[in-house]
């Protein structure tokens, strides 16, 4: 017997099982003909793995290992990522808090600064221009008002004057 012959007629068979099992499903009833299926089903499966196991023995330990191996690839990745994601996350967020802190203080500073400066020179020379054309106005008033000695004698002539005009008054 070749053992390929016999493996294609052990297929047929579970095929034509599984398709009586339909035929019970469709003539006596669900509940038969479903676990008639089921059974169909797991003993087409384990004729499977025992086929498989037959022909080649390493088959079985080949797929432990790749599930093994994809099982920890998957947790490993993730749980990598993760606390890589977590200590980057922090320390992006610390390095970045603080130099921005620090650029924003030295910023806000320097400009605070400077604008308080200008604003202070400014407001001095502004000020002072104002005192100083306040201080000329005066000097001005000053100036065009008559000295002591001019008053005095602005009163004489004008006493005189007066004194004069009441004499002709009498007259």
């Amino acid at each position: 017997m070749n053992p390929n012959r016999v493996d294609f007629f052990v297929d047929l068979a579970y095929g034509l099982v599984i398709l009586l099992s339909v035929a019970l499903i469709l003539l006596v009833g669900t509940g038969v003909g479903v676990a008639f299926g089921i059974g169909a089903m797991v003993s087409y499966a384990i004729h499977v793995v025992w086929k498989m196991a037959r022909f080649d023995p390493e088959w079985m330990t080949k797929e432990v290992t790749e599930k093994v191996e994809e099982t920890i690839t998957e947790e490993v990745t993730e749980e990598v990522t993760e606390e890589v994601t977590e200590e980057v996350t922090e320390s992006v967020e610390q390095t970045v808090a603080e130099e921005v802190t620090e650029e924003v203080t030295e910023k806000v500073e320097q400009t605070v600064t400077e604008e308080v400066t200008e604003n202070v020179e400014r407001t001095i020379t502004d000020e002072m221009n104002d005192i100083i054309e306040q201080l000329e106005e005066v000097n001005q008033r000053v100036d065009r008002r008559p000295r002591s000695d001019e008053l005095d004698e602005m009163q004489r002539e004008l006493t005189t004057g007066e004194d004069e005009d009441e004499d002709e008054a009498k007259r």
